[in-house]
């Protein structure tokens, strides 16, 4: 069953604002998040636990740019998408980054199936905006959504925001998969639900 009209189009509204706010962010303001960001996650318990954690490389205008994923510890997995299809395979984090499909910066080594992020213990997953619930607003393709289907149970699904993007509600589709916690630059790492 596909999302109510007024569902897609709040979360289109709010994609378009979120990204145009993110988009003239100086980059001195980014480069301080991105420090937070990657202080606060490696040094959460759940983080230092964990034996396997899967990433994702962020864009310029995203948080964490230029810290992740090399401040992950351990064994890191990072997304791989498809030429086609929307379910996203993995590749261990360690070696060159070359650009993916939409420009996305993804491992050069061998593949790893949809599967794979079974084996992460924390997931950290891109967000443009995360509520209180856990709701988290994605970019809008709905890869990550498809993807944490196959994240264990127990793992502990993170997104990372700006301060301002943390926000009291956001709109729900009936796939959605919520996040465990978000870290943000000023409130560190903030468990959910």
């Amino acid at each position: 069953m596909a999302d109510s009209p007024v569902v897609v189009n709040t979360k289109a509204t709010l994609r378009t604002s979120v990204q145009a706010r993110r988009a003239v962010r100086p980059a001195g303001q980014r480069a301080a998040a991105a420090d937070a960001l990657a202080a606060a996650l490696v040094a959460a318990p759940a983080v230092q636990a964990a034996a396997v954690l899967a990433g994702y490389v962020p864009l310029a205008e995203e948080p964490g740019a230029g810290r992740l994923p090399a401040a992950l510890p351990g064994r890191v997995l990072l997304p791989v998408v498809p030429g086609q299809g929307r379910e996203l395979s993995w590749a261990v984090a360690g070696g060159e980054l070359v650009p993916g499909r939409f420009g996305l910066q993804e491992p050069t080594g061998p593949r790893l199936p949809a599967g794979a992020l079974a084996e992460a213990d924390v997931v950290v997953v891109p967000a443009l905006a995360v509520a209180a619930d856990g709701a988290r607003l994605g970019r809008g393709g709905g890869y990550y959504d498809r993807a944490l289907r196959h994240a264990r149970p127990d793992a502990v699904l993170v997104a990372l925001v700006f301060d301002e993007e943390l926000v009291a509600e956001l709109p729900v589709g009936e796939h959605d998969r919520r996040v465990d916690a978000v870290v943000t630059p000023s409130g560190g790492w903030l468990s959910l639900g």
